[in-house]
C-alpha cells in the first residue's frame, strides 16, 4: 500500500505542470519549463498552424510556437498568462532499475499515468542526416499517442525527462530532462528557431493501388486545409490533394514534412510531387517562414 500511496503521490506532485496541447486531432501534452513556457513534441504540433494550450483546471490558452529543435524533436511554446509552476528537475541521477512514472493529459484532459522502470539509458540516437540526441532512456512503462510531451518522473515527483511515446523514429524513448531542458534554452536564447511555413493542414492517407503503382510507397498526406494567401495557396494546391514528396524526400506523416521545413529551405522555390484525381502532378512551391504571432 505505501508504494502505491507513493506513486499517486508523485502523479500528484507533477501533474499541475503537466498540461494538454492542442494542435492536432488528438490532443498531446507539454510540461511547463519556465513562467509562461512550455516544452512538448514536435509531433504535438500536428498540422495545424495555431497552438493552445489548456490548464490543469480546464482554462484555455492561445500558444504561440518560440521555435524547435529538429534533433530532438522537442518544440517551445510561449503561453501568456499561463501562471503555472515550472516542473522540479529530479537531483537524483536516473539508473536502470529506477521505478519512475510517464504522466500526461488525456483527450478530456484527465491526469493519465504510466508506471515502469527505467529499462535501458543509451545513446546517441540517430534522428536525421547529421541529427542524434546524445541520450536517451527507454521504459517499460506502456505508453499511447497522449504521452508525446508528457512527464516522466521519479517516485518523489520530480522530472526525470519528457516523454514522446513512439514519435522518434517510431520508438518510445524518454528524453533525459537535462537535454530537454537545455534545449527549450538554447530554443528561448536564440529568439526561436526560424522554421518553414507552407500554410498547409494534413493527415496521414494510405495510397489506393493506382496511386501505388506510380511509385513503392504506401503513405502520403492528405491535404485538408489550406490557408488562404499562403504559399501553398499561392502555388495551388486543394483540399484533397495528397502530397507525396517534398524537395525529392518522401513524406508519409505531419512530423516527416515537419522536419523538412528547416531554415535552409526559406525563400527556397521547391518541387512536390502531388496527387490529384488519378493524376500526379509537380507542383513548385516556395517555401516561406512560420509566422510567430
Amino acid at each position: 500500500m505505501s508504494l502505491s500511496s507513493g506513486l499517486a503521490d508523485a502523479v500528484a506532485a507533477v501533474a499541475p505542470a503537466v498540461v494538454q496541447v492542442q494542435g492536432r486531432r488528438r490532443p498531446a501534452s507539454g510540461v511547463v519549463y519556465a513562467n509562461d513556457v512550455v516544452v512538448t513534441t514536435a509531433s504535438a504540433l500536428g498540422r495545424g498552424d495555431s497552438f493552445r494550450v489548456r490548464r490543469h483546471d480546464g482554462e484555455t490558452f492561445e500558444a504561440e510556437l518560440a521555435g524547435w529543435d529538429p534533433a530532438t524533436s522537442l518544440a517551445v511554446l510561449k503561453v501568456s498568462g499561463l501562471g503555472v509552476t515550472p516542473a522540479s528537475l529530479s537531483q537524483v541521477p536516473a539508473r536502470v532499475g529506477h521505478f519512475a512514472v510517464a504522466v500526461a493529459r488525456s483527450w478530456s484532459n484527465a491526469v493519465t499515468a504510466s508506471a515502469g522502470i527505467v529499462a535501458v539509458i543509451g545513446g546517441p540516437l540517430q534522428t536525421g542526416r547529421r541529427r542524434a540526441i546524445e541520450q536517451v532512456i527507454r521504459t517499460t512503462a506502456p505508453m499511447h499517442d497522449g504521452f508525446a510531451g508528457g512527464a516522466f518522473a521519479d517516485t518523489s515527483g520530480a522530472l526525470v525527462g519528457i516523454t514522446t511515446a513512439s514519435t522518434i523514429r517510431g520508438f518510445e524513448v524518454v528524453i533525459p530532462a537535462a537535454i530537454a531542458w537545455r534545449t527549450a534554452e538554447a530554443v528561448l536564447g536564440q529568439g526561436g528557431l526560424k522554421r518553414g511555413y507552407l500554410g498547409l493542414a494534413s493527415q496521414p492517407v494510405r495510397l489506393t493501388d493506382a496511386q501505388r503503382r506510380q511509385g513503392d510507397r504506401e503513405q502520403a498526406l492528405l491535404v485538408v486545409g489550406v490557408t488562404p494567401g499562403s504559399p501553398a495557396a499561392v502555388a495551388g494546391l486543394m483540399v484533397g490533394d495528397v502530397l507525396a514528396t517534398f524537395d525529392g524526400h518522401a513524406v508519409a506523416t505531419p512530423e516527416d514534412l515537419l522536419e523538412l521545413l528547416v531554415a535552409e529551405r526559406i525563400g527556397r522555390t521547391v518541387a512536390l510531387g502531388v496527387g490529384r484525381g488519378p493524376a500526379w502532378l509537380e507542383v513548385l512551391i516556395t517555401v516561406g517562414e512560420r509566422p510567430t504571432h
